[in-house]
């Protein structure tokens, strides 16, 4: 071989080894990977599809805009089925296999099982459905953010609603779990805060089929009304069952995570009149929120996002304006860009309070009736991001 030849290999050689080193002209970046554990099966697991799919939605949008800056953005969906322990199992291995951004878990207690490990796995999470007010507060930790609206948020919302409702006494029938429990007392509160008493108080096994002597007790409780704090399969069964007892005939009902739009749309006419916090719709009139529904219509011919796949779309925004934010996928850095950021989302703009990593949002009450051609919750009033969202109350310790 001639010493041209050698020269012309040697420089081949050493293009070839800059272009393999990291950060080299030309060289792909490092792809953004979105760990889902959420449930897939079992009593939330329409829940838990809805999540998947406002997930799958950010994720080919912004693939088709070059990726989050300029990065590949890849998904796992793992199944938790609303269980905590197995959703602490399973967020640690998306976590494990580098799916260590992650998001869209459906109840509070798996979201409270995942977050004292997210420093050990190296990980952090945006929960964009859990309710408790502990994730933010005494359970909070610095890698775990909310951007949807927490119990005390919902409380401030039903509190003026009770203001102008004439019935004195009410029951709670809400979900044996971290978020019913919660629920519950957020509404005992905001119903004692207004002179009204609650006389029955419910707490069904998470997943159950009779409901029966939960209804009774409330008929015969000499309640006027009753808040039902039920989702998913739960808020499906109580309803029909709620109905064949004539119970909503009988007494004012309003809930939570009760009668969504998914549910509304199972049930129908059985909820028709049953009123409702809203805490994201389809019809919010932003710029931002007329764009979103209009490219999920072409996504998805036919459909409305609904309030679990908003709200999972905007924990989704969240994440990618941070990873540009930060030029990183590393845990820690897109943590770091999100504690105390202000962020575009589909309701405006919103920043994540730094104290208790809670975004700060507004809410909404409605009632279900007919819109726009179909049954839907319909937001009858607003309450403002800075009324909407209570000031933390010190248990959080970042």
């Amino acid at each position: 071989m001639n010493g041209s030849k050698r020269v012309l290999l040697s420089i081949a050689s050493a293009v070839s080894l800059a272009l393999a080193l990291p950060g080299a002209a030309g060289a792909a970046k490092e792809p953004l990977k979105i760990g889902v554990p959420t449930a897939l099966t079992g009593t939330y697991s329409a829940l838990g599809d809805e999540a998947k799919r406002a997930v799958e939605f950010a994720v080919n949008e912004a693939n088709a805009a070059g990726g989050a800056d300029g990065r590949k953005v890849e998904v796992r969906f793992l199944d938790t089925e609303a269980k905590p322990e197995l959703a602490r199992q399973q967020a640690e291995k998306l976590a494990l296999e580098g799916f260590n951004i992650m998001t869209a878990t459906i109840a509070s207690g798996e979201v409270l099982a995942i977050g004292p490990m997210l420093n050990r796995w190296n990980a952090m999470f945006v929960a964009t459905i859990n309710k408790a007010n502990d994730i933010t507060g005494k359970q909070c930790q610095a890698r775990l953010f909310r951007v949807n609206r927490p119990d005390n948020s919902d409380a401030a919302v039903v509190q003026p609603w009770l203001k102008t409702r004439k019935e004195a006494k009410w029951a709670i029938v809400a979900a044996d779990i971290a978020w019913g429990r919660n629920s519950g007392e957020s509404f005992k509160a905001a119903a004692g805060a207004t002179g009204k008493s609650v006389v029955s108080e419910n707490y069904p096994p998470f997943g159950s089929n009779d409901y029966a002597a939960h209804i009774r007790k409330v008929l015969d409780s000499g309640a006027e009304g009753v808040w039902v704090a039920l989702a998913g399969r739960d808020a499906i069964t109580f309803a029909r069952q709620a109905k064949q007892f004539g119970l909503f005939e009988k007494v004012t009902t309003g809930g939570v995570s009760f009668t969504t739009d998914g549910t509304v749309k199972v049930l129908g006419d059985v909820v028709k009149g049953i009123h409702t916090i809203v805490n994201y719709s389809a019809t919010l009139d932003t710029p931002a929120n007329k764009k979103f529904v209009a490219d999920w219509a072409k996504a998805y011919p036919g459909e409305a996002p609904t309030n679990f796949q908003g709200e999972t779309y905007i924990g989704m925004q969240i994440i990618l304006q941070a990873v540009k934010r930060s030029g990183s996928v590393k845990p820690a850095d897109v943590a770091k860009a999100i504690s105390g950021g202000t962020f575009e989302t589909i309701l405006g703009t919103q920043v994540m309070r730094k104290a208790d990593n809670q975004l700060i949002g507004p809410n909404f009450f409605g009632l279900v009736e007919e819109a726009g051609g179909k049954l839907q919750p319909v937001i009858k009033m607003t309450v403002p991001a800075e009324l909407a969202t209570p000031v933390p109350d010190g248990s959080c310790k970042l």
